[in-house]
């Protein structure tokens, strides 16, 4: 019996991709996605070779702990990629993006670490990390760079902000 592993946001461009892998490699997984309703989300994975016997779904609420729960339950392994992005206008940055990306990010991580997961793997994004306009342009940027928050808040980049509070809501938990 293979191990079982939660993905979530398995249905974006990078989750598709880790489903995929896991799935070619032998793993079990439970894909975690928005709404189970929606092909646009599930159409892709399901194709994928393995996905008719080893690839469950869940539909998953980062704010709702007994949703992420549910994925979680039984796997040996949590990969974790869901972060709202929204292209357009985003009318309550607070509610649609930071909320769902900080206090989501904590979520999982403690829902894993409740349910006895072995290893989690919390995705990062260069996007922690730039726009950084008053980074030296003659320094590499490592661990000490992070995205310049009021920058962003100035330019309304909010999926920058998200990725760079949800990074640092973990590492103060991990």
């Amino acid at each position: 019996m293979s191990k079982t592993v939660c993905v979530t946001g398995a249905s974006g461009a990078i989750g598709s991709w880790v489903v995929r892998l896991l799935l070619e490699r032998g793993y079990t997984v439970h894909a975690t996605i928005q709404d189970l309703e929606d092909e646009n989300e599930t159409k892709h994975l399901e194709a994928m070779e393995g996905a008719k016997t080893r690839l469950k779904f869940f539909e998953m609420d980062l704010l709702n702990s007994d949703s992420i729960a549910a994925a979680v339950k039984g796997c040996a392994g949590v990969i974790h990629l869901a972060c709202p992005n929204i292209i357009g206008e985003v009318k309550d940055p607070e509610k649609q993006i930071l909320e769902p990306a900080i206090q989501g990010t904590v979520n999982v991580l403690k829902v894993a670490k409740e349910a006895g997961v072995e290893r989690v793997v919390a995705t990062s994004s260069i996007s922690a990390i730039i726009p950084s306009p008053s980074w030296p342009a003659d320094k590499i940027k490592a661990e000490d760079c992070w995205t310049d928050l009021e920058y962003c808040k100035e330019k309304k980049l909010y999926y920058p902000i998200a990725k760079t509070l949800a990074e640092k809501s973990w590492l103060g938990i991990c």
